[in-house]
């Protein structure tokens, strides 16, 4: 045991505390069920390329962060990676370990690649010595706490609310009895005289341990990735915080929570000390990819270099159109509206599909109806400027607010300790009928439209202006406007679904674009914004109308929102709810070839079944964001795995718009993209488990089965179709029409961005007339697409 004493010099605990720090960086944040965010998994690996953050992961999490080396091999002997694109990505390489040469990199590929192992916790290596699973005993008890303690309203009582974390476990631990029951005796009285503050209950135990600060990140990092999603949500309470210009220390608090337990082990199981010397002194070495993990990149980079060169394939110049448009519809730069953008197109020469993030410009927090809580609508690496509301007179808002409430009592008597046995006694019966119509997949309802909502402080005149004008240069739409235009958001009707928020509008934290679309449109469609576009360069013609819609992607049915009187448009409104009928007819037989057991007509059913695990694929497939005219795109078959964004360069002053898109919505789609590729290629670290086993925890998150770790990420059911998987592991392919000094500049000027790119989480390709000619190098250095040159 490593008690010499609790002293520790200031220098050295400055170090340990900033390791401290740098760890709980590491981890990535996980948004909760009401407002589910996809995130990038590696966003504290984001100045490290993806062998450096390969060799990490490995250390602290086991994970593997490639695609199987067995599945890149079985592509190369089809055919669909050529000895070209390992040849480029081989010589892209920069690092040392590498294959020296084609052949021997080949021949590295038909070797099986070891499986990576984490570094052990004390935990860990006393369940070896004792034979007791205590990291099972761990995550259950920290869980069951957690589960409480970070509660949003599930639970009708929660333990010491409005504690911190680590002040609220040391009360509930000091009285739990588990850990003895177990065999770490004296568990409670080692909590009880425990320092009493996060830092220095780490420090004393970055003492005890014999932990030197070289040591400490990295041991840190293993035992914040202990606790699972519980450390992911501690993390999203930090970026929440600072988002405001605050902070939080949760995050801290539950390592310290974790060293506690380490502390207690070491004392319990002194057999384990030999083991837990060599564990610091392994993380005590530098972190450096093994060869195996340098040639696993290779492969993964040669996979993305095959995708580009399909892609290349399918993007062969843009196509010419003339005259006015009939139609303009404006959707989601969501990859699953390529398939009904495509669809929509097909139905008449005279449509016009544009794309953009589905919040359409309005950085907007919304109070529906019947509450005064306010819903961001809005990416969540912004902050709303903008307050909206859907509530009705006092008279509709009053009868609202009764109905809700009176079925919150409701809900609480029949969850409540006592009255729900009385519940199910007396009113268990009369639930039969709901039962089979939902187990038929008969019980599900279409959402109800909000009431119109609106600006909750009325913007002047000139700002109605400045805010349409900002935006129709953003959607390159500042011109050749139709009579309709049709502003599409989009959510899904999902049944007995968590995470159902995670199907919605990721560009709206989670919500609907409905709110979005309608406060967009009936601001083009003011007369006071129209009147002051002129002065600002953009003069939209007087019988252009603007009108919401909400794509359900379960569905691909379309619903308009009427919400302005235009009797002059009725024949040309009943004209693409027609077309939108019939191409939401055409996109779901499209994309019900790749859903199980399911039929072009039959989604529907499957949106009401409450058994359905796969009511839509969401946006698996997800590998491409081009920024282009959709000329470029258009009548090309995507197969619903890019993101379109409308950019026109030659309207855009000063760039302002390409700098928006490039720190934006990139990185936007960088984070959904890199979540579904973490949750495929280390779905134990980064996943959400099996869907079948889910149980929802504190309005949290999910847990697999009746206790323990909290499951972040995406279920199985989500990347898998039970045989093959859904999701091809890539890193997403930006690809740009605009001058390549333009880009340049940007990047210079945006550090965290640029990181992305000379990291290589994505890749950067330069389109000029709808054909890619260049490739961005770290550096700030481009290539000529199709060529490979060392790094330098």
């Amino acid at each position: 045991m490593f008690l010499k004493h609790d002293r520790i010099t200031a220098s050295r605990a400055t170090e340990i505390l900033q390791a401290a720090e740098a760890a709980a960086r590491a981890i990535p944040p996980a948004f909760p069920l009401d407002a589910t965010v996809a995130v990038n998994p590696f966003l504290g690996q984001a100045g490290e390329d993806l062998a450096q953050a390969s060799a990490r992961l490995a250390r602290v999490a086991g994970a593997r962060l490639t695609q199987p080396r067995a599945a890149l091999a079985e592509k190369l002997a089809a055919g669909e990676i050529t000895d070209d694109d390992l040849s480029a990505a081989l010589t892209a390489c920069p690092a040392p370990a590498k294959p020296h040469d084609l052949a021997a990199l080949k021949a590295a590929i038909r070797e099986t690649a070891p499986a990576p192992e984490a570094l052990p916790t004390v935990a860990a290596l006393a369940a070896s010595a004792t034979g007791t699973d205590w990291p099972a005993i761990i995550a259950r008890s920290i869980g069951l706490w957690a589960a409480g303690h970070f509660d949003r309203g599930q639970a009708l009582w929660s333990p010491r609310p409005g504690h911190g974390a680590f002040a609220a476990w040391r009360e509930w631990a000091t009285h739990d009895l588990t850990p003895e029951i177990a065999g770490l005796e004296g568990f409670c009285a080692h909590v009880a005289e425990a320092p009493d503050s996060a830092d220095r209950a780490i420090l004393r135990a970055a003492e005890r341990l014999d932990l030197p600060a070289e040591a400490a990140e990295t041991a840190f990092h293993r035992l914040l990735l202990d606790l699972g999603g519980w450390s992911q949500h501690a993390r999203w309470l930090l970026w929440q915080a600072e988002l405001t210009g605050g902070t939080d220390t949760t995050l801290t608090d539950l390592l310290a929570i974790r060293l506690v337990w380490e502390e207690a082990l070491l004392a319990q199981v002194p057999a384990v000390a030999a083991g837990w010397q060599a564990t610091v002194a392994a993380h005590s070495a530098p972190l450096t990819p093994t060869p195996d993990q340098v040639l696993d990149t290779i492969l993964q980079d040669a996979a993305e270099r095959a995708h580009q060169r399909r892609l290349a394939g399918l993007l062969a110049g843009p196509s010419a159109r003339t005259g006015r448009a009939a139609l303009q519809a404006a959707f989601c730069i969501d990859v699953r509206s390529e398939i009904i953008r495509r669809a929509l197109e097909s139905q008449d020469q005279g449509i016009e599909t544009l794309g953009f993030a589905g919040f359409f410009g309005l950085p907007v927090a919304h109070r529906p109806e019947g509450t005064d809580e306010a819903q961001a609508h809005l990416p969540a690496l912004l902050n709303p400027t903008l307050t909206a509301t859907s509530h009705g007179d006092a008279e509709q808002e009053t009868a609202t607010r009764i109905t809700a409430r009176a079925r919150r009592a409701w809900g609480r008597f029949r969850q409540a300790a006592v009255s729900s046995f009385a519940f199910v006694e007396a009113a268990g019966p009369a639930y039969g009928g709901k039962l089979i119509r939902d187990a038929l997949g008969l019980g599900g309802q279409a959402p109800s439209p909000q009431r119109l909502p609106c600006f909750e402080d009325q913007l002047t005149a000139a700002q109605k202006a400045q805010t349409a004008a900002a935006i129709l240069r953003a959607m390159s739409l500042t011109e050749g406007h139709a009579r309709l235009v049709l502003l599409v958001g989009h959510g899904a009707r999902v049944t007995n679904n968590p995470h159902q928020s995670a199907y919605h509008c990721g560009a709206c934290s989670g919500q609907t674009g409905e709110v979005s679309a309608r406060l967009l449109a009936a601001l083009l469609n003011d007369p006071e914004t129209r009147a002051g576009l002129p002065a600002l360069g953009i003069t939209l013609p007087q019988d252009t109308l603007f009108v919401a819609g909400l794509h359900d992607t379960v569905t691909d049915s379309v619903t308009l929102y009427r919400d302005s009187e235009a009797p002059g448009h009725a024949d040309l409104l009943r004209q693409a709810e027609a077309w939108l009928a019939a191409a939401g007819r055409q996109a779901r037989a499209e994309r019900a070839l790749r859903l199980p057991g399911a039929a072009g007509e039959d989604l529907a059913r499957r949106a009401a079944d409450w058994a359905e695990v796969r009511p839509e694929w969401g946006l698996a497939g997800c590998a491409a964001f081009i920024a282009a005219p959709r000329s470029v795109t258009a009548g090309r078959d995507l197969a619903g795995r890019a993101f379109l964004h409308s950019y026109d360069w030659s309207q855009d002053r000063d760039f302002a718009t390409l700098e928006l898109i490039l720190t934006a919505p990139v990185v936007v789609a960088s984070w959904i993209s890199l979540q579904y590729y973490g949750s495929t290629v280390a779905p134990e670290t980064f996943g959400g488990g099996n869907k079948l086993i889910h149980n929802v925890v504190g309005g949290i998150g999910v847990v697999e089965g009746n206790g323990g770790l909290l499951r972040p990420g995406l279920p199985i059911q989500t990347l898998h179709d039970g045989e093959k998987p859904a999701h091809e592991a890539l890193r997403l392919t930006v690809l740009v029409e605009a001058p390549v000094e333009a880009i340049t500049d940007i990047l210079r000027r945006h550090d965290g961005v640029r990181q992305l790119f000379d990291n290589g989480w994505l890749h950067l390709l330069v389109l000029q007339e709808g054909r890619i000619t260049a490739r961005y190098r770290p550096g700030l250095a481009w290539e000529a697409f199709g060529t490979a040159t060392e790094a330098a």
